[in-house]
């Protein structure tokens, strides 16, 4: 058995740090949506997962300021929509890193508001929520999917990419 000495690591782990570690782990990227009084929202998210088959669960991390946190409290239902990669401006938007105002069109699933050209669209409704640091954990349970063929848009090192982009080596 060989013994691999591993350099010293960060004690005081800053928030950049922090941040620049979690951007090594590859994810997919998601837009999760849901509605109040007639009103859809939407928030770009990479810290999805799938938690259980039986029951069928997934749970979405979202911030404690965001709006959606308060829409999806209230509500008790939100959907998971896996974005192509040819939705990275709808990510872009979502998360707020577009300025302009967009009309986004959404279709409807069972009184949830999906994107609908997304390879995933996963409807939920809230099983618990737990409140973890400066954020909510919410652990849907699947009410119903929608899926269609495409590949998916990713995210890495704190920048978007693609299926085909990482096998060409960029």
């Amino acid at each position: 058995m060989a013994v691999i000495m591993i350099k010293q690591g960060v004690k005081n782990v800053d928030d950049r740090t922090f941040r620049n570690a979690m951007g090594k782990f590859a994810t997919g990227v998601t837009v999760i949506t849901s509605s109040l009084n007639g009103q859809v929202r939407g928030m770009t998210a990479n810290a999805f997962m799938s938690v259980s088959l039986n029951p069928k669960l997934v749970l979405i991390s979202v911030g404690e300021k965001a709006k959606m946190n308060s829409v999806i409290q209230q509500t008790g239902k939100f959907a998971v929509n896996i974005l192509s990669d040819q939705q990275q401006a709808l990510s872009m938007l979502f998360a707020g890193q577009l300025k302009e105002e967009r009309n986004v069109e959404f279709a409807w699933m069972d009184g949830h508001p999906i994107l609908p050209d997304s390879l995933a669209n996963i409807l939920c409704d809230v099983d618990i929520s737990y409140i973890a640091g400066d954020h909510t954990l919410y652990v849907g349970k699947v009410t119903d999917i929608y899926m269609k063929e495409g590949d998916p848009l990713l995210f890495f090192a704190g920048k978007y990419c693609t299926v085909a982009g990482l096998a060409n080596g960029g």
